[in-house]
């Protein structure tokens, strides 16, 4: 949906817009010109139809049954997708089969989105069309995503699996349609021909593993810790220990501290279900969770958290998704300590890791001065758009 994974926010960061997600990992959207967008966020329902179905401007469209999708479907949805990135985002990472087929049964955070796939008159999928309508929080609005094969592009395919995905947004009963793409002319130009208007933008950054200066950050964590003296770091790995979740869901909500440009849209609603549906998705998907928390040594309460995840099929590779801190424990550091100490913490148990992304609203500022002296460095700008129905 409308927030993509990684940091942001005055918090020290967030899992952002895309969605995210974003997920983090995700897709990203298109039309004629097709588009990327981060893997893994997008929230959604269930979809109940199957098979075949005709849409007007003879559009034929075979929704996936998430549970049983038809593996010709589902195959050649992957692979539209895959070409897409190797021409429009080839610094992202691939969409493998399996975390598709997770995707399409759990999204980002148990929202899976609604797809179907356009085949040409040769039974080959050509266009891959993904509508998401949010149910734990901006039941106002839907995201549509369309992914062109590059081959079949400029026909005006990509136009026509929009509108379908606009029609279903409506008959939803939602009021507002989201879509974005990296900053590219095509992806740009065919988003405003669709009616959406600008509202939002962030930018992708990727920090390189292997070219940190552990000198000087080892300095930077010693001085984070003579300030953050009043509070310890606890690892976590995998799911969060049922006597932790009220406590993450605090945490998690501080990531809408986060500025969120002119969308038109509401905070983020976590609750227990929402954090165990996340992690659930992660680890349908091949993910490996690290959460990384700061408890008040006085009061044991948990004042900030940040965590990251490393994809199982491809173990080189990882995502920086939320570092929040509560407001009432700011000013003491915690941001740089708690990201400094989760790279020394993936240096020890995920020692073949190159590089994790991470994605800051363009106008934060904070966040971003803190990634750069971390190393990150500018991949790709994304645009959010937004129509009113």
């Amino acid at each position: 949906m409308v927030r993509v994974a990684g940091d942001t926010g005055v918090a020290v960061s967030r899992l952002g817009l895309a969605t995210l997600p974003a997920t983090g990992t995700a897709t990203w959207s298109g039309g004629s010109a097709a588009t990327c967008k981060p893997q893994g966020k997008g929230r959604i329902i269930q979809s109940r139809e199957r098979g075949r179905r005709a849409f007007p401007g003879s559009v034929e469209l075979r929704w996936l049954d998430p549970d049983r999708p038809d593996r010709h479907d589902a195959d050649g949805a992957v692979a539209v997708l895959e070409a897409a990135r190797a021409v429009d985002c080839p610094h992202q990472p691939v969409l493998t089969g399996s975390a598709f087929a997770a995707r399409l049964r759990h999204g980002w955070d148990g929202d899976p989105p609604l797809t179907a796939v356009h085949r040409d008159c040769r039974g080959t999928v050509a266009g891959v069309l993904e509508v998401s309508l949010p149910h734990w929080d901006n039941t106002h609005l839907g995201e549509v995503a369309v992914t062109i094969d590059p081959v079949a592009r400029r026909q005006g395919l990509g136009t026509r699996l929009f509108e379908v995905g606009v029609e279903r947004v409506h008959r939803a009963g939602r009021t507002l349609v989201y879509a974005d793409c990296f900053d590219q002319p095509g992806p740009v130009a065919f988003l405003k021909a669709m009616g959406l208007d600008r509202a939002y933008e962030e930018v992708q950054r990727r920090q390189d593993l292997r070219a940190l200066d552990w000198g000087r950050l080892d300095g930077v964590y010693a001085e984070a810790r003579g300030r953050a003296a009043a509070y310890q770091v606890i690892r976590l790995a995998g799911p969060t220990p049922q006597e932790l979740v009220a406590d993450i869901v605090r945490l998690t909500g501080a990531i809408n501290d986060a500025p969120t440009g002119d969308l038109d849209i509401e905070d983020d609603d976590f609750s227990p279900e929402r954090i165990r549906a996340f992690e659930a998705a992660q680890q349908a998907q091949g993910q490996r969770l690290y959460r990384l928390v700061a408890q008040d040594r006085g009061t044991g309460a948990l004042a900030g958290h940040t965590m990251t995840a490393v994809q199982g099929e491809q173990p080189w590779y990882g995502g920086q998704y939320d570092t929040s801190v509560l407001r009432a424990h700011r000013g003491h550091r915690l941001g740089l300590l708690l990201k400094i100490g989760m790279l020394r913490w993936l240096a020890e148990t995920e020692p073949q890791l190159r590089s994790l992304d991470t994605w800051n609203a363009a106008t934060n500022v904070h966040m971003i001065g803190i990634n750069e002296a971390l190393g990150y460095r500018v991949l790709a700008s994304g645009i959010g758009y937004q129509r009113h129905l």
